[in-house]
């Protein structure tokens, strides 16, 4: 598999600390799922989050900061 960059994953503005709490709230998302539908797999669902942020299928939205 590909190492996903960094540079293709964060658009905009986006922190690398929001990215990472944004891959393991999807992470975790994509394994309840899996839990609920019965699902076994051997594909990690961290690496299938971080392919998620990759693709664009998922943003991280970060609220503006007004003092």
């Amino acid at each position: 598999m590909k190492r996903a960059s960094l540079d293709d994953m964060l658009t905009g503005k986006e922190s690398r600390y929001a990215l990472v709490i944004g891959v393991a709230k999807r992470a975790r998302e994509i394994a309840n799922e899996f839990k609920e539908e019965g699902v076994i797999t051997d594909e990690k669902p961290v690496l299938l989050a971080i392919e998620d942020f990759k693709n664009h299928k998922y943003n991280i939205l970060e609220e503006d900061e007004e003092a």
